[in-house]
C-alpha cells in the first residue's frame, strides 16, 4: 500500500490497463476529507494537535466479493479509487500475482530509483566539517 500511496495516479492507471480487470463497483465513492495530525515533543512527550491534512478515501468490491480500501494524502480521489481497486485485486486468487508482478513491483522499482537519485544528489552536496585543535595552552 505504501508503494501505491507514493505513486502517481496516472502511473497506477497505466499499469492497471495492462490487466483484464474484472467487474467491480464502488462501495464508497471516492471522497475528500480531513484528518487531525497529532504530534509529541521528543517522541515521548504529551500529545498535541499539530494540524489537519487533506485525505481521500474510497472502497471497491470486485464481482467475486473481495473488498479493497484506498487512502491517500491530498485530494486525489481517483488515486484513492485506484488504490482501493489494487487492494481488492491483490486479495483475489485470480489477480493477486498479476497485480504484484505488473503493477506493484514496477512502481516499487520506480520509487526506489527516485529515492536513490535524491540520495545521490544530496550526497553530492555534503560538506565535511572538522575542527582543528590549536596548539595554544
Amino acid at each position: 500500500m505504501a508503494v501505491l500511496a507514493h505513486a502517481e495516479a496516472g502511473e497506477i492507471a497505466a499499469r492497471l490497463r495492462s490487466l483484464a480487470l474484472p467487474d467491480h463497483q464502488d462501495l464508497r465513492e471516492p471522497e475528500n476529507g480531513l484528518v487531525m495530525l497529532r504530534g509529541r515533543i521528543g517522541g515521548d512527550g504529551a500529545p498535541f494537535n499539530l494540524g489537519e491534512a487533506t485525505v481521500s478515501r474510497a472502497a471497491v468490491r470486485l464481482a467475486s466479493g473481495e473488498v479493497g480500501f484506498g487512502y491517500t494524502l491530498g485530494r486525489g480521489r481517483e488515486k484513492a479509487r485506484l488504490i482501493a481497486l489494487c487492494d481488492a485485486l491483490v486479495q483475489s486468487r485470480d489477480f493477486g500475482a498479476a497485480v504484484e508482478r505488473d503493477v506493484i513491483a514496477p512502481l516499487r522499482e520506480q520509487l526506489l530509483a527516485r529515492r536513490r537519485k535524491v540520495a545521490a544528489e544530496t550526497a553530492a552536496t555534503k560538506v565535511d566539517f572538522y575542527t582543528m585543535v590549536r596548539g595554544e595552552g
